[in-house]
């Protein structure tokens, strides 16, 4: 009687997995090509390619992570960094999309996602991490200037791609909404509505979309020969919209719309605005930016700006694998925004 040796069992009853050796022998080539083969298929002809890959899923063959990652120097991982504190990770609805847009751009791929939280204040523990080989690349997203992540990736050679604008000069691949154009059109739409005392909230002047945002309003209200005095900063919270609201009022009580940087900052200063007695959008009217699930759940519902994240996210998966493979994507991909116009202007 015949015994094929994938059968063989432990003196317990379980199964032994198939090895290498095995998996070569029923393909009929070396332990060396059959390696090749599976690690990427290097200098092995078609036939063999086949003929391993046959061998393999008749064996059920597994290859060891471990040996394999000795071979390739690959890790088959690659990291998603994010520059905040952990509990805005976990409440912003903003990182909730870029994971599923990332694990969108991943779905088909073997590698995993490992999620590196780099609290303010330790983004060199964060540098030394993605530096010593731990994964084979990484995704970038909410980048401030005093990360300095831009800089140290760019030095590093690692794989990377960021979901923003990097604040520095270089030639980092970036996916982004172009912003600018977003503060701009959100601002001209106040405008078109017939209001004429426009304030806003911007983001902050540590990272691009804070900047670009506010340049964009900036844009619209010079152009329509308004103001552009009514300016307070927040730093895309609740917490921060709310406060910044009450100072924005304070400073500049006759406002009659005001264009705000996030959605999240929207939702605190329209709580401000209803405490305060304010009408939106009847004595202020009110657009935010993003598009995220808290622009349905406000009241009133919030105009706002479209930021795809989701599909940014994904763009930003696939430039990484695209250089995994060995390509690379000169130019960054910028989507245009889009306003949703809802009850609150």
């Amino acid at each position: 009687m015949t015994v094929d040796s994938t059968t063989t069992r432990t003196d317990a009853g379980r199964p032994i997995a198939p090895t290498l050796e095995q998996v070569a022998e029923r393909a009929g080539v070396s332990r060396s090509t059959a390696s090749r083969a599976i690690n990427g298929g290097l200098r092995v002809s078609p036939e063999a390619l086949a003929s391993v890959e046959a061998a393999v899923a008749e064996l059920g063959y597994t290859p060891n992570r471990a040996a394999r990652s000795l071979v390739t120097r690959r890790t088959d991982s690659i990291a998603l960094v994010v520059p905040e504190p952990d509990d805005r990770v976990l409440s912003d609805p903003f990182f909730a999309g870029t994971l599923n847009g990332l694990s969108s751009a991943l779905s088909d791929s073997d590698l995993q996602l490992v999620l590196v939280i780099a609290r303010p204040g330790d983004s060199a523990r964060t540098i030394r991490y993605l530096r010593n080989g731990h994964v084979d690349g990484a995704i970038v997203v909410s980048h401030h200037r005093d990360d300095a992540l831009d800089q140290a990736l760019r030095q590093s050679h690692l794989p990377n791609v960021f979901v923003g604008r990097p604040l520095s000069e270089g030639d980092t691949q970036y996916v982004d909404t172009d912003n600018v154009a977003g503060g701009r059109i959100a601002t001209q739409h106040l405008i078109d509505l017939g209001r004429r005392r426009i304030g806003t909230i911007a983001g902050p002047l540590d990272m691009s979309a804070g900047i670009d945002r506010l340049a964009g309003w900036r844009q619209a209200v010079t152009a329509a020969g308004l103001s552009e005095a009514a300016v307070v900063h927040g730093d895309f919270t609740i917490a921060s919209g709310a406060s910044s609201a009450r100072r924005l009022l304070e400073d500049h009580p006759d406002l009659d719309a005001i264009f705000i940087a996030s959605d999240l900052m929207a939702a605190g200063a329209l709580g401000v605005l209803a405490e305060l007695g304010y009408d939106v959008p009847g004595d202020i009217a009110v657009v935010g930016y993003d598009n995220l699930g808290v622009a349905t759940s406000t009241n009133p519902a919030l105009t706002t700006v479209i930021q795809p994240v989701a599909a940014m996210a994904r763009a930003a998966g696939e430039r990484l694998l695209e250089q995994l493979s060995g390509g690379y994507a000169d130019a960054p991909l910028i989507f245009a925004p889009e306003l949703v116009i809802r009850a609150s202007a």
